[in-house]
């Protein structure tokens, strides 16, 4: 099935059709002439005249909206899509869900923060974690095309409250928690709640919401026209009852109609327990049995930059995206109960983001960390006084550094590591770019880890 159909047009291949929508920050009429440069074909827009075939309407995005819901109706009724919100552990559980379901001989893909995956690994990656609505409609129908039966995307709360979902409807719809993050934007919490409870809206009618029964927020999405499933460790359909960790991975059984069942997986804390349960449990909604899918989740991982974890002599160097001051507590709490020695962390916050948080995220990060090293992440023309500032408000104590260059950072922090320590290198996880304010570099925090320790062997 062809996708022919395009927003931006950044994305314009000749032939296809551009559909100038009106956004609070942009007017897409702006840019026909550059889509017809581009190939445009045919125009479809609210005003104007051009040199290409071009509908006039009244409502271009309500135009959009029909035309895709109508026109890939068939790739969404055939394919079981799952989509999954919250602050923390989205791209976490939607990789570890697509994983499964191929090591259990399921075609699955993946469109998410780490990028758009197919079964043989990463086709591409992401300017934002939910795409604009044709880029989505594009991948999954790329997806049908290709004989894929299952879909795994993240939802984030701008994507949602920006229209870039719309029309989509889902098999599974997923809550993993809700925290403190992107008030810059939704300015409140229940802005931020709202923003995600359009999912659960769009469930289709056989649908069904997985909600963590933990958290505060479990029966707003909740809703009553929904067949709602909820997991967590203190209760819900599917219950954690017990769980261990240690730097081998995690045990924990499983509570379900009264049964237990046990899974061991790779990935170690609690947190990531939540993050696994949600895959669980749609498993075995989809007709696996426990069984069945305990021979997988060893085999699991979290991906790039997601507890990606670095051996260096007996001590240990960790990349993390923790960005929220829930997921500092959650990351550091985890490797407060396994590291035998010291814990070092080094951070910096996005610029032009909810300034609240950072004196928040510091003390959460200063009550576990030995040594803690300030420095910079994506500046987005913020200025890095500014974010330092608001940074140290939350200092708790004056065992800290500020250092800047995020390279020298790291090799400060490798050189504080003795016997059994870990350093965490939190913020930027996955991606490999640092925006500097009027420029941006390639910077990948494992890439310049593995090049600070290869010298350090040399020595």
């Amino acid at each position: 099935m062809k996708f022919d159909i395009k927003t931006d047009s950044r994305r314009i291949k000749k032939g296809d059709t551009f559909v100038a929508i009106k956004t609070i920050d942009s007017d897409g009429h702006k840019y026909i002439n550059a889509a017809i440069e581009a190939g445009a074909a045919k125009i479809i827009c609210e005003y104007g005249s051009y040199k290409v075939p071009t509908v006039v309407v009244e409502n271009s995005r309500a135009y959009l909206d029909n035309y895709l819901e109508t026109t890939y109706k068939e790739v969404f009724d055939k394919m079981k899509i799952m989509v999954v919100t919250g602050t923390n552990g989205k791209t976490t559980m939607a990789y570890l869900y697509y994983q499964a379901l191929n090591l259990l001989g399921k075609k699955c893909a993946y469109l998410g923060t780490l990028g758009f995956y197919k079964k043989e690994g990463k086709q591409y990656k992401l300017d934002n974690t939910t795409p604009d609505i044709c880029e989505v409609y594009e991948t999954i129908v790329n997806a049908y095309n290709d004989g894929y039966e299952y879909f795994a995307l993240e939802a984030s709360s701008q994507g949602l409250a920006q229209h870039r979902l719309d029309t989509l409807h889902y098999d599974y719809a997923v809550f993993t928690n809700l925290t403190r993050d992107h008030l810059d934007f939704h300015k409140t919490m229940d802005n931020y709640a709202l923003a995600k409870k359009k999912v659960f809206e769009d469930l289709k009618e056989s649908g069904k919401a997985i909600i963590n029964f933990d958290d505060a927020r479990c029966s707003y999405y909740s809703l009553d026209k929904n067949t709602n499933i909820t997991y967590g460790l203190k209760g819900g359909d599917y219950q954690v009852t017990d769980y261990h960790f240690s730097m081998n991975g995690t045990d924990f059984s499983l509570k379900f109609d009264n049964q237990n069942y046990n899974f061991h997986m790779q990935l170690i804390g609690e947190y990531n327990v939540y993050n696994i349960i949600p895959v669980l449990v749609i498993l075995h909604d989809l007709g696996f049995t426990f069984e069945e899918i305990a021979t997988v989740t060893p085999k699991l991982n979290n991906g790039k930059g997601r507890m990606e974890m670095i051996k260096y002599k007996d001590n240990l160097i960790v990349v993390d995206y923790a960005h929220t001051p829930d997921g500092l507590d959650k990351i550091l709490g985890t490797f407060k109960e396994v590291t035998k020695g010291n814990i070092y962390v080094i951070f910096g916050v996005r610029g032009n983001r909810d300034r609240e948080k950072r004196p928040e995220m510091t003390k959460v990060v200063m009550s576990y960390a030995k040594k803690t090293i300030i420095t910079t992440n994506h500046l987005n023309h913020e200025d890095i006084n500014q974010i330092v500032g608001d940074l140290l408000k939350g200092a708790t104590s004056d065992n800290y550094e500020v250092i800047l260059d995020r390279r020298k950072a790291i090799e400060t922090g490798i050189s504080y590591l003795n016997s059994n320590d870990a350093l965490l290198i939190l913020g930027k996880g996955h991606e490999d770019y640092l925006n500097l304010g009027d420029h941006t570099i390639h910077f990948d925090d494992v890439e310049e880890v593995n090049k600070i320790i290869d010298t350090l062997k040399v020595k």
